[in-house]
């Protein structure tokens, strides 16, 4: 082979092969009479990042939201939306360290737009105003992990 392929071969690859909703649910426990009520909701959003390995050189990579909108004076459920927005990536000739960061970071940032727009639609669809999830710093949340790893990582040390 010659210095040119070998090269080539070794350069960094990254492709998105398909965006794709995986999950994507529905509750208004308490409708119709829900439409009446006249108070505005308070919302709870829980955000969860997946990746795994699925073959040489593709990853799947999921983000998933719960959003639940609650009336707060009567504890009431007006909706809630789960949603998965998913991705197959193709990545190629990166280190271990910046594989789990591109799988942290990147992808999510690329399916995040996605599964906002999935969310408010199906928001209105149920009857509710637009659900406008504001934007996420998957970066910020991926150092967050690896920080409270590493002090978790201290402590089950020191206990040895």
């Amino acid at each position: 082979m010659s210095e040119e392929a070998a090269s080539e071969q070794q350069q960094p690859l990254f492709n998105i092969e398909k965006l794709y909703v995986k999950d994507l649910s529905l509750e208004s426990p308490n409708a119709p009479s829900i439409f009446l009520e006249r108070e505005n909701p308070k919302i709870d959003l829980q955000l969860n990042t997946q990746s795994h390995f699925m073959e040489e050189g593709l990853y799947e990579v999921t983000v998933t939201v719960t959003v639940t909108a609650k009336l707060p004076e009567k504890d009431k459920v007006m909706f809630l939306i789960e949603a998965k927005q998913a991705g197959i990536f193709q990545v190629r000739n990166l280190p271990p360290e910046e594989l789990e960061s591109v799988l942290a970071i990147i992808c999510p940032n690329i399916l995040y737009p996605y599964l906002r727009e999935v969310v408010s639609n199906m928001a209105i669809h149920a009857g509710f105003t637009p659900v406008l999830l504001n934007p996420i710093n998957f970066e910020a949340l991926y150092q967050q992990q690896k920080q409270q790893q590493a002090q978790a990582q201290a402590a089950t040390n020191t206990q040895h």
